[in-house]
């Protein structure tokens, strides 16, 4: 207990030392770089109102907490679709495998998806007849290992990686986090940091252009060939902590209820809640509600349901479908595939 104690206290100053520059007066938004790496990820999670902190016990615990990780049996694979706004789409990856008294190891892998858009320019507003597109990435690996029956630790370095047109930027990072269960029954808290890492900056052939020192002097090199200068942004970095509550589990029913507490570097402080109901531990029906108590959020509810079976033995399928209501940016659906063995 004392060196749970020491890790708690450690984690919650490193966290203080990270944020201590958000101000809660301002949100900061559109301030830092690589802002897909806020998105939630995985079809269950997402429907329970992205409230996952405490729960994490699949592969998309990794994206949430990876000291989840340490507490799935076996191995388990996790693929993921997210229909994103503005005609994006997110495409997720998530593996883990339990190494028993050694702690559980996983890797996981996002990256984007959108359409060609035409080149234009002031010349040419109806195009050039060049085609861009921008893409997003990450790729990560995660180490988790439980010091008690009740405590567990994770972490998740990363390699963060986005471009557009002709420049390109990349950054590593680490994800840590912790869960506790409680002496309360049914009850565990945990919390988690996401992001902390170096900062991103676009560079690449597109920043050349021709440059005349002296446009009012003639005679001279009018076309000089430079490099626009780019500045460095921050990753997103979001501290989250929450608890979760399993009020009943008997063998045809189980519920568990969730709530996050997010300090994110880019926004005001928001509240997540969700739930999830189970029968027979094969279908699940999961509502929730993100950002609550945000200023100006355009996300609110959130539902979502799934289906486990077990084939031959141990092998399990588990598909999840969740559906976000979005505002004026209309909806954002997911649906999540998971294999255990």
């Amino acid at each position: 207990m004392k060196r749970i104690n020491i890790i708690m206290i450690v984690l919650i100053a490193f966290t203080s030392v990270a944020a201590q520059d958000v101000s809660t007066s301002v949100s900061k938004r559109g301030t830092t770089a690589a802002p897909f790496l806020s998105i939630s990820q995985g079809a269950r999670a997402t429907s329970m109102g992205s409230a996952f902190v405490a729960v994490a016990d699949d592969p998309t615990a990794i994206f949430w907490n990876p000291a989840g990780i340490a507490k799935i049996p076996g191995g388990s694979v996790t693929f993921d679709h997210t229909k994103w706004i503005a005609d994006l789409s997110y495409n997720y990856m998530a593996a883990s495998y339990n190494l028993g008294d050694y702690g559980a190891v996983g890797i996981s892998f996002l990256s984007s998806s959108m359409e060609d858009m035409a080149v234009r320019t002031i010349e040419k507003p109806e195009g050039t007849g060049e085609t861009f597109n921008a893409k997003d990435a990450v790729f990560s690996v995660a180490y988790a290992i439980s010091l008690t029956d009740n405590f567990a630790i994770g972490f998740n370095p990363k390699f963060i990686m986005q471009s557009i047109w002709r420049t390109s930027a990349s950054a590593f990072a680490l994800d840590m986090g912790v869960i506790y269960k409680t002496p309360f029954d049914g009850i565990i808290l945990a919390m988690s940091i996401q992001n902390f890492g170096t900062k991103m900056k676009l560079d690449g052939t597109s920043a050349l252009v021709l440059y005349d020192p002296d446009p009012n002097t003639t005679g001279n090199n009018g076309k000089i060939p430079a490099y626009l200068q780019t500045d460095q942004w921050e990753l997103p970095l979001t501290f989250r902590v929450g608890l979760s509550y399993e009020p009943f589990r008997t063998e045809l029913h189980s519920m568990v209820v969730a709530f996050d507490a997010l300090h994110p570097s880019d926004d005001y402080e928001s509240i997540n809640i969700g739930a999830e109901y189970g029968f027979s531990d094969m279908f699940f029906l999961r509502g929730g509600y993100k950002s609550l108590f945000l200023q100006d959020s355009e996300e609110s509810f959130t539902l979502g349901a799934g289906i486990k079976q077990n084939f031959f033995g141990n092998v399990g399928i588990k598909i999840d479908y969740s559906y976000g209501d979005f505002g004026r940016l209309k909806d954002v659906q997911k649906i999540s595939v998971g294999v255990t063995f």
